[in-house]
């Protein structure tokens, strides 16, 4: 049997082989069975596409009642004199200025350790780090502690900051236990935006004579930036509206002077709504009051977030 022979024997065998599946498929798709499975399938995918349709509505529905009544109930209060006033017992004369300055400080320490940290982590994850197994286990452990409650968070830095470092309840206390919050967002949002470079510009900086500090500094970090300052801001947007770690380190909520440094007692934005929550049991103008700060809470956050898809959208690069 010669080459030809073969060769013609091969495609006629392939050519009856492919008749003989096409033919099971089409006898397939024609039974009733294959009939009655897509039609399963359809109605199954329609009813989930209206359960999931239902529960977006619900969910927009809920915030629009809170988002109304949090609105209406702050008419008449928001206006010049709260946002410029001291806090004060009588719900008519308080105001929130100390509280805006306290929540300042408390990000002028959030901000600069999170970022260091959390940036300088990455590189060495991404850049630097041989070792799988040690890599593997930062990143195991780092992943953890963006599931643990933020309270945990509180009972550490009252702990090692507050009592055993005798920060008390200083902004320098408060700022290091949210930046252990918001560690984590900022460690994961810059590995991935360093994974994210591109590997020519790396070997094209390697080409040019530069070393592996110099073309981290220079290329990856600069076109890894975008990424990095978008889970920067998200991280400053999660722990600017924290309660739960303050109220455990023992912040204040009634202080009449400002904050002039890191190691004052302070009050934030957060703290105040919480406390006036829990006294309109006494006094109900101070839901008003509540409903005031979280309005102002609210713009500040919304701010933030668009100012991180800004940054993403004008900086973000394609390769």
């Amino acid at each position: 049997m010669n080459v030809e022979t073969m060769k013609s024997y091969q495609q006629q065998k392939t050519h009856q082989i492919n008749n003989a599946s096409s033919a099971k498929t089409k006898s397939f798709f024609e039974s009733g069975q294959a009939k009655n499975r897509l039609a399963r399938r359809i109605l199954l995918d329609r009813v989930l596409q209206k359960v999931f349709f239902l529960s977006t509505i619900f969910a927009l529905l809920v915030l629009g009642i809170l988002l109304q009544r949090i609105v209406a109930d702050s008419i008449g209060w928001l206006n010049i004199h709260f946002l410029t006033g001291r806090l004060s017992i009588n719900p008519e004369k308080a105001g929130i200025f100390g509280a805006i300055v306290g929540s300042l400080w408390l990000m002028s320490v959030v901000i600069p350790v999170t970022l260091v940290l959390g940036v300088s982590t990455a590189i060495y994850l991404e850049e630097f780090a041989k070792n799988q197994k040690l890599k593997h286990l930062i990143n195991t452990n780092i992943s953890n502690l963006a599931g643990v409650p933020s309270v945990i968070f509180g009972l550490l830095g009252l702990t090692v900051f507050g009592r055993l470092l005798g920060l008390g309840s200083s902004v320098l206390a408060g700022g290091l236990t949210l930046s252990l919050l918001g560690l984590p967002i900022v460690v994961v949002s810059s590995q991935e935006a360093i994974r994210a470079v591109p590997g020519f510009l790396r070997e094209a900086s390697y080409a040019m004579g530069a070393t592996k500090w110099s073309t981290i500094r220079r290329v990856v970090v600069p076109t890894a930036l975008p990424g990095i300052l978008t889970g920067a801001i998200l991280a400053v947007s999660r722990t600017i509206g924290e309660t739960a770690p303050l109220v455990v380190l023992g912040i204040p909520t009634l202080i009449l002077k400002y904050p002039q440094g890191i190691m004052d007692d302070f009050t934030t934005l957060p703290i105040q709504i919480y406390y006036w929550t829990l006294d309109t049991v006494l006094t109900r103008e101070y839901a008003n009051l509540a409903a005031a700060t979280i309005v102002v809470l609210m713009v500040v956050l919304l701010t933030l977030n668009a100012s991180a898809i800004i940054i993403r959208n004008k900086f973000q690069r394609r390769y």
